[in-house]
């Protein structure tokens, strides 16, 4: 019989919310229709008319651990994630130590596997391993990245030189490659020749829209120019001068395979903030890409509609208070936001920005399809896929509130701007969050594995040993 039936629930159906029972067995989902006329079931969920849609897949977070759990660690993480409607994250890799060969990643799958209360893939390092990424590839990453073009929290900035070999190898292997792209030159020239400005804005000044632009049209270049084109993903685009960029780009590629296909993401922070927004955040509103002008928000927020960017996410980047609170230039770069990720998108459908299916596009449909995941049946509220759900009320609209977050660093840039919260978040087909409080154990979380994941001679995962005590 089945696990859970859902009842009194609200899904959308060629673009209108229709009434709907939602069956769960086995963690997945078993069929949806307007009524089941069953008696026997395990658990009975009453939606009370709320909207259910897919749970948010975040494909770009960093949740510290190991190294600097103080900021975050996998748990907090993951409470974070639940809480705000995300079910499953991809964790990139400057970490301490960063996952850049078999043992660094080993360490963060056992922390994981111990800690996480949601579904998560980890990703692997690029700096001067070029000789091990195919070893961490088949021990399971999700994919490369971000591999950093220009200087940013983790020190793994690499040469154009070094990307080319990176790019040419991974595509070699058919996998992934999540390319931060700011133009280190620029910055370091901009560095030097704004030394003695003060302003509030000067972070977005040091890194301008040209940053960005040059990283994507040089990154491009490089990756036409290898032996096996890798497949590009562009994290936190958030200049029209990139997504114009990388849509000529996306234009002139072969139709063959898949063989050097570009996708971009796009952050809350790109779409909700400006550098108008300097003078009530000083160093809370410092990341890299920075902040750019309302202008530029503007049009990624269109863009987003269009169809030229293909995902949202959060780049959850948390620091502590007291590290921000300190003179701009010095303050460390990044911004939390995975809690924050689907109450700002669905508080943004309520002001008709986007529709309710462009959102659940972007937040689970994409990532699911551009990072592998569908294949292990994330990202849709399909029979047979793993009911990882979001149900939410459309009229409850309330003030962001760092105080009722769930990550360590416990602020927000959102602070008093508008979200919908999760009334209930379900991962494989279990209640973690009721709306109140977490109601989920570490470790319940399951590792998924990238496609190039060795197996034994049955097709069975091979994972690394998870005994080993590394707590911090």
């Amino acid at each position: 019989m089945p696990d859970v039936l859902i009842q009194n629930a609200r899904v959308l159906k060629d673009g209108q919310l229709v009434p709907a029972e939602i069956l769960i067995e086995d963690g997945k989902i078993k069929g949806i229709a307007k009524e089941f006329r069953i008696s026997a079931y395990d658990e009975l969920i009453n939606a009370d008319k709320m909207v259910v849609i897919p749970a948010g897949i975040d494909g770009h977070v960093h949740f510290r651990d190991p190294g600097l759990t103080y900021k975050e660690d996998w748990y907090s993480g993951s409470c974070s994630a639940a809480a705000g409607g995300v079910t499953t994250v991809l964790e990139h890799p400057n970490t301490i130590p960063p996952v850049i060969d078999k043992s660094s990643f080993s360490l963060k799958l056992r922390r994981a596997k111990k800690k996480s209360i949601i579904d998560f893939g980890i990703n692997g390092g690029v700096t001067n391993n070029i000789d091990q990424l195919k070893e961490i590839w088949r021990l399971g990453v999700s994919v490369f990245g971000e591999i950093f073009m220009a200087e940013s929290t983790g020190g793994l900035n690499i040469s154009n030189d070094t990307l080319g070999a990176a790019l040419s190898k991974i595509g070699e292997m058919d996998a992934l490659a999540c390319i931060h792209a700011e133009d280190d030159a620029i910055r370091l020239e901009n560095e030097e020749l704004l030394k003695n400005d003060t302003g509030i804005d000067i972070h977005s000044r040091i890194r301008p829209n040209e940053c960005e632009a040059v990283a994507v049209r040089d990154c491009i270049k490089i990756n036409k120019e290898a032996a096996v084109p890798a497949r590009l993903h562009f994290c936190h685009t958030s200049t029209p001068e990139a997504v114009s960029l990388i849509t000529k780009a996306q234009k002139e590629l072969s139709p063959v395979g898949n063989a050097g296909k570009i996708t971009c993401e796009v952050t809350p922070h790109h779409l909700f903030l400006s550098t108008k927004d300097y003078g009530r955040l000083g160093t809370l509103g410092k990341m890299n890409p920075p902040l750019r002008s309302s202008e530029d928000a503007a049009y990624m927020i269109r863009a987003l509609n269009s169809g030229l960017i293909n995902a949202v996410g959060s780049d959850h980047a948390p620091h502590m208070l007291y590290e921000k609170e300190v003179p701009m230039r010095s303050a460390p770069s990044g911004v939390p936001g995975v809690e924050t990720l689907m109450p700002l998108m669905l508080a943004a459908v309520r002001k008709n920005m986007f529709t309710l299916e462009r959102v659940i596009q972007v937040t689970s449909r994409n990532p699911a399809h551009i990072f592998g995941l569908d294949r292990l049946k994330k990202g849709s509220m399909s029979e047979g896929y793993d009911a990882d759900l979001l149900l939410f009320d459309p009229k409850n609209v309330v003030p962001i509130k760092s105080k009722n977050l769930h990550t360590q660093c416990d602020w927000t840039p959102y602070e008093g701007m508008d979200g919908i919260f999760p009334g209930m978040t379900l991962s494989r087909g279990d209640v973690i969050w009721d709306g109140h409080q977490i109601i989920a154990k570490k470790g319940r979380g399951q590792f998924l594995p990238g496609a190039g994941l060795k197996t034994d001679e049955d097709g069975r995962m091979i994972l690394e040993d998870d005994n080993d005590d590394d707590e911090e």
